[in-house]
């Protein structure tokens, strides 16, 4: 269990940390500094970095989690803390399936072409799911920090 634990406390510190990174810091630097023709182009190379370790992230978070559950005896002998974090965790995760299939590809096809404003639209629409996947994210952490004390 301590090493289901450890594996899965990593993932989650990659993939929250990596958007609490992209959100916070460099988010308002790049819009601040860069041009669409330059903004653009580096959002898609972070991306590219970036995603792979996020998918990484995801199976190992659901790897680690469903043996954890199994561990304890099941769904039905897991907190309400172990409820909630599946609960959140899945719909992070369908969040991020929708970043990766649509506004990102759109976002790599438009920085090909140099379509600006399709890749600006694709950028505002990652950017808004990445805000509502961090919040849900940083409270997650907070759960799986708080554990049933929380609850």
């Amino acid at each position: 269990m301590s090493i289901a634990i450890a594996l899965h406390v990593l993932a989650a510190v990659i993939w929250v940390g990596g958007m609490f990174f992209a959100y916070v810091c460099l988010r308002p630097v790049a819009a601040v500094h860069l041009e669409p023709e330059q903004r653009l182009p580096l959002w898609s190379m972070v991306f590219q970095r970036f995603f792979p370790w996020v998918w990484f992230s995801i199976v190992l978070l659901l790897i680690t989690g469903i043996s954890m559950i199994v561990d304890l005896g099941g769904m039905a002998m897991a907190g309400h803390h172990v409820h909630l974090m599946l609960v959140l965790g899945i719909v992070m995760m369908l969040f991020f399936a929708h970043v990766f299939f649509n506004p990102y590809q759109k976002l790599r096809w438009a920085v090909k072409e140099h379509d600006w404003i399709t890749g600006g639209d694709a950028l505002n629409k990652i950017r808004f799911v990445f805000r509502i996947n961090l919040i849900l994210g940083l409270f997650v952490v907070l759960i799986g920090a708080g554990g049933r004390a929380l609850f």
